[in-house]
């Protein structure tokens, strides 16, 4: 007499039937903790996939102690970078079995100070929180002890884990690129006040001072919000100007330089012949614009994985040390149709 066949979904067992391993070995490979080689890891997961192997999530986080969600807060999904970002987080956290609650701020500091302190629909693990607003003060002030990492360009308290890009680093490279194309009177679209200049600001002016270039307030331009209408608006008012046009604009993010284009072109002025332009973010529309947005690109997916990562190891209780705190992931320069052709590279 013969067995019949089992029938039922897989289960652990048949996985590490399958891969010649114990299933502690499996349970080890699925639930991340760092015990098995590279090649047994390998083989668990082609093992998983071959059996059809679908871990109870659910369970898993029970017996861990979780919740098995977690909360992404930002501005909005509107703007392509955040989309884009949130997209980006939840694939890095399904891969510790962790769901994605999104909540938009809208950049109301009311709304950022409620996320912060666990106002949000549903008990979760821990918060990434991107925000406009929020600085050290209230971090500070923060009552709320579940589990946080910063993201974004603003300066929080040196032990809050945030994860950004190097904005200073950014600002740099994008003169750099402008002055290797041949400009020279470079004006900012998005400027900080220059009495406390955010990052991309500081290193737009450091690499001003890189090339020997004068700093010229009237062509650093602030803004009221992130969109290409005030992009628009603000590039309208320094060409109305009497001011000489510059011939060189770095936007504070593509979704401004995209306003920033539409006033130069409407102003006949050639892009990059006569004006040319930079961006930051290298949002999926960059390439689409017309012409197509030269950009410094973060690399959101290691912006992602960093956070998730770092916010995993705060629920875990596992220990941060200094480097891990402030992390920086990388960026690169992406050359377009919007600036000249340097030797600068390109993607």
């Amino acid at each position: 007499m013969t067995d019949s066949p089992r029938t039922g979904p897989p289960r652990l067992v048949d996985v590490a039937e399958v891969a010649g391993v114990s299933m502690k070995t499996v349970s080890n490979v699925i639930n991340g903790v760092d015990k098995a080689s590279a090649a047994t890891r390998a083989r668990v997961l082609s093992a998983i996939d071959e059996v059809g192997y679908q871990p109870n999530l659910s369970a898993r986080n029970l017996a861990r102690g979780r919740a098995g969600g977690i909360a992404l807060v930002v501005p909005s999904l509107e703007l392509p970078y955040f989309a884009s970002l949130a997209g980006q987080v939840i694939e890095a956290a399904e891969t510790r079995g962790w769901m994605v609650l999104i909540h938009q701020t809208g950049g109301d500091p009311a709304k950022e100070r409620a996320a912060l302190e666990g106002n949000v629909a549903r008990r979760i693990d821990g918060l990434i929180v991107s925000s406009q607003t929020t600085g050290p003060e209230e971090l500070a002030a923060r009552t709320d002890t579940t589990p946080l990492v910063m993201l974004g360009n603003r300066a929080f308290d040196p032990g809050t884990p945030h994860v950004d890009i190097d904005n200073l680093e950014a600002g740099r490279m994008a003169v750099r690129h402008l002055v290797a194309g041949g400009c020279r009177r470079l004006a900012m679209i998005g400027a900080s006040d220059l009495q406390a200049p955010a990052p991309r600001t500081q290193g737009y002016l450091e690499g001003l001072a890189e090339h020997g270039l004068p700093v010229r307030p009237e062509l650093l331009r602030g803004i009221t919000g992130n969109t290409g209408d005030e992009g628009e608006r603000v590039v309208e008012e320094l060409l109305r100007s009497d001011t000489d046009p510059p011939d060189g604009i770095v936007a504070i993010t593509d979704w401004v330089a995209q306003g920033v284009l539409r006033a130069v072109q409407r102003h006949g002025l050639r892009v990059p012949d006569d004006v040319a332009v930079i961006g930051f973010d290298d949002i999926p529309y960059a390439r689409t614009f017309y012409p197509s947005l030269t950009s410094i690109a973060p690399d959101r997916h290691q912006v992602a994985a960093q956070a998730v990562s770092l916010l995993d190891r705060l629920v875990s209780r596992a220990p941060l040390g200094a480097d891990d705190v402030q992390v920086h992931a990388p960026l690169r320069l992406v050359v377009r149709e919007s600036t000249r052709p340097t030797a600068s590279p390109s993607g």
